[in-house]
């Protein structure tokens, strides 16, 4: 990945009307639900002591793997950092990017079955070929199956894998399968390629671009939606084909988190109008939060948050031609602006980067 300019400030605790939020891991407050993901993953990570010696969060990890320069080198265009690693293959740019699940963190076997689970990975796997607007080309998948996975949940893992597979034209090409006393653990590994556009990146924001999001965000954990959405391939295809998309990056890890990661890979700031975050409908349903508490902090929504110049962005939301809806949240400023959030009334606060983030 290039490397970005001066970060965004980091703003200094909590704010006041997002009191139920610290950054990092730490989202929701003991009298929120919580979603069965982060408990689970402690539970685990307890259990079969994964914590050795001094504890990580994924960023800190991603951070220092960054600093071992291991990608120099003439093939790697982009590496560590982005949602794909770009490498240059002949006349043509090929995306690789990796992903994985795991029982009891990203979803609930007993609950919602190896069929989604299956359905799931892929589409996540996809998720990041569509944040760098890549074609997808091909797949490999390494499965450890927990004791007692019988042949039909083997046969109903595979159904949901090939339907996204078949969907988006990107077939699994090989892979590798093992069994452990653990849960089922599912990798993905997709290729694609830039198939006649510039793959975006995240750091290819400028201040005063126009920040907008595909879809509506918060709550898909509460329901299905985190199983069955669906990878926004066409949408960023289209989108880097007519317009001058900046940078992009997929809504994994909630609005906030994923946005400051936007930022600070670009080396600007941001104001996000508190008023236009698309929320969805069933983003607050029986917890004690607001709709843009749910949509900033919530993640699994797979959305494209992205950069391109107020005019494109003017003309994009006012003709919607890409079947999905799009909403301009805001707009990218200068790094020491830091990154705000604005009210109707015209109070401003420091939007704290929380969200989903891995930790030992």
């Amino acid at each position: 990945m290039s490397s970005a300019a001066t970060p965004p400030t980091a703003p200094a605790g909590p704010t006041s009307s997002a009191s139920n939020w610290t950054s990092g891991r730490k989202l929701w407050n003991p009298d929120l639900p919580r979603p069965h993901r982060q408990v689970a993953s402690r539970v685990w990570n307890a259990r079969n002591n994964l914590s050795i010696g001094e504890t990580m969060k994924e960023r800190e990890f991603i951070d220092w793997i960054r600093s071992q320069r291991e990608g120099d080198s003439a093939v790697v265009v982009v590496g560590p950092g982005d949602d794909c690693a770009v490498l240059a293959c002949g006349g043509e740019k090929l995306l690789v990017s990796t992903d994985q699940l795991l029982d009891g963190v990203h979803f609930d076997l007993k609950r919602d079955g190896a069929e989604a689970a299956g359905r799931k990975a892929m589409a996540r796997a996809l998720s990041d070929l569509a944040a760098m607007a890549a074609k997808p080309l091909a797949a490999v998948a390494t499965v450890t199956l927990p004791k007692g996975f019988t042949r039909a949940d083997a046969e109903a893992l595979y159904r949901g894998r090939r339907s996204v597979s078949d969907a988006f034209a990107c077939p699994m090409v090989g892979g590798d399968v093992g069994s452990w006393s653990g849960p089922l653990a599912i990798g993905v590994t997709v290729f694609g390629t830039s198939g006649g556009v510039k793959p975006i990146l995240r750091s290819g924001a400028i201040a005063g671009e126009a920040l907008c999001v595909t879809g509506r965000l918060g709550g898909s954990w509460r329901t299905d939606r985190h199983l069955k959405f669906s990878p926004r391939i066409v949408e960023a295809r289209k989108l880097a084909a007519k317009y001058h998309v900046g940078a992009m990056i997929d809504i994994s890890d909630g609005l906030a988190l994923d946005l400051w990661r936007l930022c600070e890979a670009s080396g600007v700031g941001a104001e996000v109008q508190a008023q236009a975050v698309p929320c969805h409908d069933d983003a607050v349903a029986g917890r004690k939060i607001t709709p843009l508490q749910a949509a900033l902090g919530d993640g699994e929504d797979y959305e494209l948050l992205f950069t391109l110049p107020a005019d494109q962005a003017e003309e994009l939301c006012r003709t919607q031609p890409l079947g999905t809806p799009i909403t301009r949240i805001g707009q990218t400023v200068n790094p020491d602006a830091g990154v705000m959030l604005v009210h109707p009334e015209g109070k401003r606060e420091k939007l704290e980067p929380a969200g989903w983030e891995h930790e030992t």
